[in-house]
C-alpha cells in the first residue's frame, strides 16, 4: 500500500525578554540552578502574576509579520497537571482565546512552493527542567526556567515530508531573529520543535492516528525523528495493528523513538482562564505602532538582493536564510556594492566552509566582515590572484594579521608590471617552438601550457589577466 505522510508542528520560540513573562526574575542563561526563580515562578502562597508587556508586543510583532489575526482581547488559562518541574501544579497557557490567530507561511523545496498554514501562536510560560544524568538513582530538577515566556506557533498538518517539515522550521527559524523576538538558538533550548506525525493510505482524506514526538533541538534530528517515525508506523500498519495516540521521545543517541505516555486531549488538562490574570486588550494604536517597526523581512530582503544586486535566486536564498550571515553580507557591501557577486561567492564558499569545518557561528568568525572587505578590495585591484587570495585568506583564519600584512609577508603581490610580464612571455614563447606551431595550427588548449609556464618562472605572481592578453597578441 502507497501511504501519505502528513506533519504539522508545535514551534516553542522563547521569547528574548530580560525577564520572565509573569514576573521580575531573569531569563539569563547558563546561571547556578534553582538561582533565577522567584515566588511567583515557585506559585507561592500570596504571590500575584505580573503580566510582562514586552511579551504581548513581541507576539504580536510575530503575528503582524505573518499576516495573522491579531485577536484584540485574548485570555490566559491555566493548564493543570502535575510534573516534578511544574511547581505550582498548572502552568499558564492561552486556550480558546490566543494572542495571535490564523496566519501562513510559505515555503520552497526544489522547484516546488507551497502554503503551510498556522493555527495560532499563543503565550505561556515555560515550565523547569528535569535532569536525569546528574545522580544515579535520583533526578534533579533546576527551576531557573520556569516562568520563561514562549510562544507556541502551532501548524496546521499541511506538511507531507520530513523535508517540508526542515524548510518549514527553519522558515520560523529565520523570521523569528530577523524581527528579534527569539535568538534562535537551538543549543540552548531558546528554539525547540515538537512534530506531530501521522500517517494514511494514499488518496484517503481522513487523517490517521498521530502520534507526538517531543522537544527536538536540532533540524537534523527532526527529519531524523519524523522518518523514524513514518518508518515506525508503517511497520505497524502493514502488519494489521493500530497506532496508539502517544507522546513519544526521540534518543538521537540510540536512533529510536519511545513512548513516554499517552497523549493527552485539551480536556485532560481541565484548563479555565486563570483568576489571578486579566483578559489582555490590544489597542488599534498599539498594532499599528508595531506594525511600523517591523524591519525588511527575509522574502523581501532575497527579493532585493536579487533586483538589486542581480543575485541569483539561490544566492539570495543562502544569504537571507540565517540574519547575521545577511548582516555580515551587507557589511561587505558597504565597501563592495559594485561586486556583490564576488563578495557572495566568498561568503558563502572560503567563509562559510571554514565556520562549518570549525563549527563556529558566524558571529565568532575570526575574520570579520571588514577584514574579508579587505581581501576583496585586494582582488579587484589586482593587488593579489583569486588563487593567492585563499592562502591569504587561510593565514587571516589563522590570525596571522590583515590581508594587507599577510600579502607583504609573504611576497604575495603580483607583477603587473607590463614590460616585466612581456619579456617573461616572449622568453616562454621563444623556448617552446613546437607548441607555437600546435597553437597556430588551431590548438587553442595549448594556451593553458603557456600560462603554466610563465607563472612557474614568476612564482604565481603575473597578473592572469594580463598574461593572457600577452599571450594572444604574442602568438597571433
Amino acid at each position: 500500500m502507497e501511504w501519505e505522510t502528513v506533519i504539522g508542528l508545535e514551534i516553542h520560540a522563547q521569547l528574548n525578554t530580560k525577564s520572565k513573562i509573569f514576573s521580575a526574575a531573569s531569563t539569563e542563561y547558563g546561571q547556578k540552578p534553582n538561582s533565577q526563580s522567584c515566588a511567583v515562578d515557585l506559585g507561592l502562597p500570596g504571590v500575584l502574576p505580573v503580566l510582562n508587556v514586552e511579551v504581548v508586543n513581541k507576539a504580536i510583532k510575530f503575528g503582524v509579520a505573518i499576516n495573522a489575526h491579531i485577536n484584540q482581547r485574548n485570555i490566559f488559562d491555566r493548564k493543570n497537571y502535575f510534573y516534578p518541574d511544574l511547581p505550582k501544579g498548572y502552568q499558564i497557557s492561552q486556550m480558546d482565546w490566543p494572542i495571535v490567530g490564523e496566519g501562513k507561511i510559505e515555503i520552497t523545496l526544489g522547484e516546488k512552493t507551497k502554503v503551510v498554514g498556522i493555527t495560532r501562536a499563543h503565550l505561556e510560560e515555560d515550565a523547569g527542567k528535569s535532569i536525569h544524568d546528574m545522580f544515579d538513582d535520583d533526578t534533579a530538577i533546576d527551576l531557573n526556567r520556569a516562568g520563561t515566556p514562549l510562544l507556541e506557533i502551532v501548524s496546521e498538518p499541511d506538511m507531507r515530508s520530513a523535508k517540508e517539515a526542515v524548510v518549514y522550521a527553519k522558515k520560523i527559524h529565520t523570521l523569528v531573529q530577523y524581527i528579534d523576538i527569539c535568538d534562535g538558538n537551538m543549543q540552548e533550548g531558546s528554539f525547540r520543535c515538537d512534530a506531530n506525525v501521522s500517517i494514511r493510505p494514499k488518496g484517503q482524506k481522513e487523517l490517521g492516528t498521530r502520534a507526538e514526538l517531543k522537544n527536538i533541538n536540532s533540524f537534523k534530528f527532526l527529519e531524523r525523528a519524523i522518518n523514524l517515525e513514518v518508518e515506525r508506523q508503517q511497520d505497524i500498519l502493514e502488519e494489521c495493528g493500530s497506532i496508539v495516540q502517544e507522546t513519544r521521545l526521540y534518543d538521537s543517541v540510540k536512533h529510536e523513538t519511545r513512548s513516554m505516555r499517552s497523549k493527552e486531549e485539551a480536556n485532560d488538562y481541565r484548563y479555565f482562564p486563570d483568576p489571578d490574570l486579566l483578559p489582555v486588550e490590544i489597542s488599534d494604536e498599539l498594532l499599528e505602532k508595531i506594525r511600523q517597526t517591523l524591519p525588511e523581512l527575509p522574502a523581501q530582503k532575497k527579493a532585493r538582493f536579487v533586483a538589486e544586486l542581480g543575485l541569483s535566486d539561490y544566492d539570495a536564498d543562502v544569504l537571507t536564510l540565517q540574519k547575521p550571515l545577511a548582516d555580515y553580507f551587507e557589511t561587505m557591501l558597504e565597501h563592495h556594492a559594485s561586486n556583490a557577486k564576488l563578495c557572495a561567492n566568498w561568503v558563502m564558499g572560503e567563509l562559510s566552509a571554514s565556520l562549518n569545518k570549525h563549527q563556529i557561528d558566524i558571529q565568532n568568525s575570526p575574520i570579520t566582515a571588514q577584514a574579508l572587505s579587505l581581501l576583496i578590495s585586494r582582488i579587484n585591484d589586482g593587488t593579489i590572484s583569486g588563487k593567492a587570495a585563499k592562502d591569504v585568506f587561510k593565514a587571516m583564519w589563522d590570525s596571522k594579521g590583515n590581508a594587507d600584512a599577510i600579502i607583504q609577508a609573504k611576497c604575495l603581490k603580483q607583477i603587473t608590471d607590463m614590460g616585466a610580464i612581456e619579456a617573461i612571455v616572449e622568453q616562454v614563447i621563444a623556448n617552446n617552438a613546437p607548441q607555437v606551431a600546435q597553437f597556430k595550427s588551431g590548438n587553442d588548449k595549448i594556451l593553458g601550457f603557456f600560462v603554466g609556464q610563465i607563472m612557474k618562472l614568476t612564482a604565481g605572481k603575473a597578473n592572469p589577466k594580463q598574461v593572457n592578453e600577452l599571450l594572444r597578441d604574442k602568438l597571433s
